[in-house]
């Protein structure tokens, strides 16, 4: 009846115990770890595979590609920010988790052995601007007018965030959108179960989730895969695309969350956004976000008292939806969460009061989980 998949984003340090980011690190860097990753017969039926060979497995570089100027258009360079991992299609969140969990220890160890070293972190804690070091070309100046998202990279390339899909079999176009408005609504009271941005310009940023506060209203919460263009509506940013191959058809995609090193929290999130699916008591609708209030909640996340009702009241509808279902074991981290108030953003800013260092916060993270 339901269908999963985890997009995870990671960021490293370098050899030199540099943040490997677009400053500090090439194509090159990243692709000889790549090229140590298997390849998984028929994942091109499940994965997005792409023009330019970038994403070939389960793991690929994520950065912002460059063109040629000259026919035929090809990619000539890639900028890279981190590596993504991608997992195939489960029809369960633990086998799902479970792929993830895999791919990721795989890509750690081979990592490790080039001097890279995987943390945890959903906005670039030292650098607030990506700047090319050569300007685009006519081609690229045509191909971003065309492709207006393209135009946010200086949000995505700063960013680090999962992308959580979910389908439900035999809903409808309108039964589609109407959920892609209905996450999109909630989002903001759902996403502090993630936080783990409080470093900003090499220091503590004044609340739990930059990542929020600089992407939000420029960059989607929710999108909606469709069969064609027909069916889109029209907003900005997107909440609907044309799905780019037959198994992204009817996927929901849930984009607003930070990235997690604890990977039951995918678990926990996977299962909240299916009681969210399946909840009918809840009302709320919108076609973009609100960027005022997901800037409140980056700010101040469940220490704000309407947030934090609003959160309870959610998780308790998703229960209410989920009734018998065993899924209702993985929200357990979550409602823990919410009773502490403490997420792994507040984790975080103690250790960082305590260590001084961003650097010795992060290769905190992912130590001792997912093993």
């Amino acid at each position: 009846m339901f269908s999963f998949g985890i997009e995870h984003e990671v960021a490293f340090f370098n050899p030199m115990g540099e943040f490997a980011d677009f400053n500090q690190t090439n194509f090159a860097d990243f692709d000889q770890i790549i090229d140590r990753l298997p390849v998984y017969p028929d994942d091109n039926l499940q994965l997005k595979i792409g023009d330019a060979g970038i994403r070939k497995k389960r793991w690929y570089i994520e950065g912002f590609e460059r063109f040629a100027n000259s026919e035929p258009h090809q990619v000539i360079d890639c900028i890279p920010k981190g590596i993504e991992i991608r997992t195939t299609i489960h029809d369960n969140i633990a086998s799902t988790i479970t792929e993830l969990t895999t791919s990721f220890n795989l890509l750690r160890q081979i990592a490790i052995d080039f001097g890279f070293e995987p943390v945890l972190t959903s906005f670039n804690p030292y650098n607030s601007a990506f700047k090319l070091a050569t300007p685009f070309n006519d081609y690229e100046l045509r191909y971003l007018q065309a492709h207006p998202d393209e135009q946010t990279a200086n949000i995505y390339m700063l960013t680090y965030g999962p992308d959580l899909n979910i389908s439900m079999a035999g809903l409808s176009t309108e039964e589609l959108i109407d959920i892609g408005q209905k996450l999109t609504y909630y989002s903001p009271y759902i996403i502090p179960l993630s936080y783990s941005s409080p470093f900003y310009q090499g220091d503590l940023w004044s609340g739990l989730s930059i990542r929020t506060f600089y992407r939000t209203g420029k960059r989607a919460a929710t999108l909606v895969f469709l069969a064609n263009k027909e069916q889109l509506i029209t907003s900005n940013p997107d909440l609907t695309r044309v799905a780019r191959i037959p198994a992204e058809v009817g996927r929901i995609e849930f984009k607003a969350f930070d990235s997690c090193d604890d990977f039951s929290i995918y678990a926990g999130l996977l299962a909240l956004l299916k009681g969210l699916i399946l909840d009918k008591s809840l009302t709320g609708r919108a076609i973009v976000p609100d960027a005022a209030l997901h800037q409140l909640s980056a700010q101040q996340g469940f220490h704000h008292q309407d947030i934090f009702n609003h959160s309870q009241e959610i998780l308790q509808a998703v229960e209410d939806a989920l009734g018998e279902d065993s899924d209702m074991q993985y929200l357990q981290p979550l409602k823990k969460m919410l009773q502490t108030k403490e997420t792994q953003a507040d984790c975080m800013i103690q250790e960082f009061k305590q260590m001084g260092s961003i650097a010795k916060v992060l290769r905190h993270t992912y130590s001792k989980k997912n093993l």
